[in-house]
């Protein structure tokens, strides 16, 4: 069971777009890494865009399980997890991520804000300290 990519987005008026994210890409093959991350960024902002404000939803993609949650505020968060992840552990890391977040950022900040404007860095404690390992039997 892993978690790969833990994301908040803004769902703005014309697009969503990504305000800061964490990736566990280390169990792929170094070269195939950047562009595995880039699925995963392009895939969050796709799930976000898609769904209605207040929702939560689950999809499918390749081999992954995308896990949404888009607050009625324009928050949005998106976890990829393996398909032997617990959903009810994704949205439930979403819930205080997005909490979270909008205690430390200024919702002011939200509609122009992107990962390098951003100053919120709990997302790779989060991505590490909810990452199930397998223990060898």
């Amino acid at each position: 069971m892993r978690l790969y990519s833990l994301s908040v987005l803004y769902k703005g008026d014309p697009k969503v777009h990504l305000l800061k994210a964490a990736y566990d890409v280390s169990t792929f093959n170094f070269f195939q890494r950047s562009s595995v991350q880039e699925f995963m960024t392009f895939t969050s902002q796709l799930i976000a865009e898609r769904s209605a404000l207040g929702s939560r939803a689950s999809v499918k993609e390749q081999e992954y399980l995308c896990h949404v949650y888009v607050r009625s505020d324009g928050l949005a968060g998106v976890v990829i997890a393996d398909n032997e992840y617990p959903q009810r552990v994704c949205f439930t890391l979403l819930d205080k991520v997005l909490e979270e977040f909008s205690r430390q950022v200024s919702k002011m900040d939200w509609p122009s804000g992107s990962p390098a404007t951003i100053s919120y860095s709990a997302l790779d404690g989060y991505l590490s300290k909810y990452q199930v390992q397998r223990v060898p039997v």
